[in-house]
């Protein structure tokens, strides 16, 4: 009888376990239920999903209860079973309870912008507080969740009270109690050396992957891991055959290796006559405009008319791809022709000072250069990383004249007035400039000012979003045409990343489509260039256009040169990054895991190949040799 009292003291952890359990169940079932069959993902897949999704949260529980089983095992007998903390555990289930069930709509609704668990971007979220937390509120009916996790959090905590009173029945001794808590202890720690969070993501089906995973478990491997050892989680190769891979390949891109005896790949470019000269470069990168809502790129909403519009009078580059789905990774691809590596844009890394970039490039050929954002740059260590490189920062604390704001900022007109005002002043000091430009309008909560054309103040999501964001660049490349020095210059606008990334594959394809385009009218011509061209390939193209002798050792290719060579474009989604060419695509992924697909980009459609050796030696090459240089500081 002892031995049944010992486990009825613990049956209030036991209780919640159950219900934690029975939570899990509950949120995978309705995520499969809601995306999951859209991608997909069949009935018959439930048959492996819901057991290996048990198992995993059921390794979750074991790290969650374990102080709530410590505190069992040490409260005093005479102490634990009195009315006082009968109460005190009572009520600290129910308040776990609530934070659970909160939890169930939040995971839901990251699943639908990210289709994933909660992952990297929950925990970089997490870092800037106060606007993801006043963007939730504003974006999603946060008060009727509360109100409903506190209703269902009564009915659930009514149901299992005699399960938590059971708890406090009988007494036992330390002695008696010990041998349960060590038993939890001990399955905790054989979970620890044994099983990593995503052990059982074995299907080649991401989606499912996705949703066998625990939520909690994703989110601390994330916190964990955001800097990763490439040489411990990755697969890798001979350093010197990755670098000389390297070298072969963007040779056929032209320019003159300058340090290979150093183990660098910096490529000197001579002058070129034919090229524009010393013009103004102004890149507008937008926030989250992907090529999905823009009629060239086959959408019949026509929601982005400026931008078709002014592509088709320059260079639109048909088969353009982002490197990443968060801004971060535009700007690392766009400022710095770096590949998306594992983890953390280096936007945010430590180390990432004095990189190489277009702006360090065009500063030695006499620029200036400057950031302009609508938000506070702060975020994202945007600011920190520009200031470190060289540029002036232009964020909202340097922007007074305003039409509307919300918690991400100012209104993008605000932003472009701002950079018009800026350009006038640096034109006057007679230096030709560099400007990059990074908006926020096209964000949750959706959210603009009164009387724009087309576009409801609130409450027209991402389509009004979309519309906005078009708004504001046809304004800003009509207002510019008024300025002296507009005949001198080359815009450029390009998205960040695309609107949201879904499919079952680790990196579907058509989430990373973006628009691209060149303007420049009285310089550039309008030319539809098809031609595969990546986020980091910017900066060499831009270059290239002016005919500017420079030397740097960026990653990508002139696409628009004589010999732009094979042409890869390069990935990064959560942990995993790929490489993209002739159709095929490699994916490497932690626990040194590789995994090759050919796409059809008509059908939008995926097949999974046998692997490719050298497809994953050129991947491996481009990954690992990023890594090393930005750690060893050899990217300058």
């Amino acid at each position: 009888m002892r031995n049944v009292f010992v486990w009825q003291r613990f049956r209030p952890v036991l209780t919640m376990a159950a219900v934690y359990l029975a939570l899990g169940l509950t949120l995978r079932l309705g995520l499969w239920w809601a995306f999951g069959r859209k991608e997909d993902v069949s009935t018959l897949s439930l048959v492996w999903i819901l057991p290996a999704g048990l198992i995993a949260d059921w390794v979750q529980s074991l790290y969650l209860l374990l102080p709530f089983s410590a505190f069992v095992l040490l409260m005093p007998d005479r102490w634990y079973r009195c009315t006082g903390n009968r109460w005190f555990v009572t009520g600290m289930c129910a308040l776990s309870l609530f934070a659970l069930l909160y939890l169930i709509p939040t995971e839901y609704y990251f699943f639908e912008e990210f289709d994933a668990r909660f992952n990297l971007v929950a925990v970089d979220y997490l870092m800037y507080p106060t606007e993801v937390f006043t963007d939730i509120w504003e974006a999603y009916p946060v008060m009727q969740f509360v109100a409903l996790a506190a209703i269902l959090t009564l009915i659930v905590t009514w149901a299992i009270r005699r399960h938590l009173a059971t708890g406090f029945s009988n007494p036992t001794t330390l002695r008696e109690r010990a041998p349960v808590f060590l038993a939890h202890a001990a399955l905790l720690a054989l979970a620890i050396g044994l099983f990593p969070s995503n052990l059982l993501s074995r299907s080649e089906n991401r989606l499912s992957n996705e949703l066998a995973q625990n939520g909690h478990s994703s989110f601390f491997r994330a916190l964990r891991t955001s800097e990763l050892d490439y040489h411990a989680y990755y697969r890798t190769r001979d350093r010197a055959q990755n670098f000389d891979r390297l070298v072969k390949q963007l040779a056929g891109g032209g320019g003159q290796f300058t340090r290979l005896q150093e183990g660098r790949l910096d490529r000197s470019f001579p002058a070129n006559p034919q090229g524009l000269g010393k013009l103004n470069i102004v890149i507008v990168m937008n926030e989250s405009f992907g090529a999905e809502f823009s009629k060239l790129y086959g959408d019949e909403r026509d929601l982005m008319p400026n931008f078709d519009r002014y592509a088709q009078q320059g260079l639109w580059f048909r088969n353009a791809y982002s490197s990443g789905t968060r801004t971060v990774r535009g700007l690392e691809a766009i400022t710095s022709s770096f590949p998306p590596t594992p983890s953390e844009s280096i936007v945010r890394r430590p180390g990432n000072d004095g990189i190489a970039s277009i702006g360090k490039v065009l500063r030695a050929a006499g620029y200036h250069t400057s950031f302009l954002y609508g938000g506070n740059g702060y975020f994202d260590n945007m600011n920190a990383f520009f200031d470190a490189n060289g540029y002036e920062i232009l964020d909202r604390s340097k922007i007074s004249k305003i039409r509307f704001e919300n918690i991400w900022g100012v209104s993008d007109e605000d932003l472009f007035d701002r950079a018009l005002e800026h350009f006038d002043e640096v034109a006057g000091t007679g230096k030709p400039f560099l400007a990059q430009i990074m908006t926020t309008s096209n964000h949750k909560p959706f959210t603009f000012r009164a009387g724009v054309p087309g576009v409801p103040p609130a409450g027209g999501g991402r389509a009004a979003g979309v519309r906005y964001a078009d708004f504001a660049v046809g304004y800003f490349l009509e207002e510019a045409r008024k300025h002296s020095w507009f005949k001198d210059t080359v815009f450029v606008v390009v998205a960040d990343h695309g609107a949201r990334v879904y499919g079952k594959v680790e990196i579907p394809l058509k989430t990373y489509e973006i628009p691209l385009m060149i303007w420049s009218p009285g310089h550039i011509k309008p030319q539809r260039v098809d031609t595969l061209t990546g986020q980091i390939d910017i900066a060499p193209t831009l270059l290239g256009l002016l005919g500017l002798p420079y030397t740097a050792p960026f990653f990508g290719q002139n696409v628009l040169g004589p010999n732009p060579g094979t042409r890869i474009a390069l990935f990064n989604h959560n942990h995993d990054v790929a490489l993209y060419r002739d159709g095929k695509i490699v994916v490497l992924g932690l626990q040194r895991k590789s995994t090759t697909y050919t796409y059809d980009k008509d059908r939008n459609t995926f097949k999974l190949e046998p692997r490719d050796a050298g497809l994953e030696d050129l991947a491996i090459a481009y990954y690992q040799t990023a890594f090393e240089q930005f750690r060893a500081h050899t990217y300058e």
